[in-house]
């Protein structure tokens, strides 16, 4: 299995920090089809709970947040890559990023039965460029 590199949209939005907060949201755009690549829940304080969402259908994330009467922030440009998993992966890409002039300003990623995804957060106008140095 080879690395594969897609471009993905990202949103943010913002819940309470209390139980359930994330989950009625999730449910939410579950209900109304929505299907994600990734999800993260970071604190943004005392009272709020920062959501980062990576649907896998921009159209249909964006016209489910509208019917859901939810505020987002996006879409912003990520990068997502997978494959199978091996030793150094993720310095590879770092270094093919940085030989290439590329800042990553916020990764993430993680590793599970022989396979890994790493999304990759860079400036807008490095997309493409971040994409030709992945896929060399």
């Amino acid at each position: 299995m080879s690395s594969q590199i897609r471009r993905v949209d990202y949103f943010y939005t913002s819940v309470a920090a209390e139980a359930g907060a994330a989950v009625e949201v999730l449910d939410q755009l579950a209900q109304l089809g929505v299907n994600l690549l990734a999800f993260s829940a970071v604190p943004i304080g005392p009272m709020r709970t920062q959501l980062t969402l990576f649907p896998e259908d921009r159209a249909t994330f964006e016209n489910a947040a509208h019917n859901a009467g939810l505020a987002v922030d996006g879409p912003h440009p990520a990068l997502l890559a997978s494959g199978a998993d091996r030793h150094g992966i993720v310095a590879s890409m770092l270094r093919r990023l940085t030989a290439a002039g590329i800042e990553v300003y916020a990764s993430t990623g993680m590793a599970n039965a022989g396979c890994y995804c790493y999304l990759v957060h860079v400036r807008p106008n490095d997309i493409d460029r971040a994409v030709a140095a992945l896929e060399a």
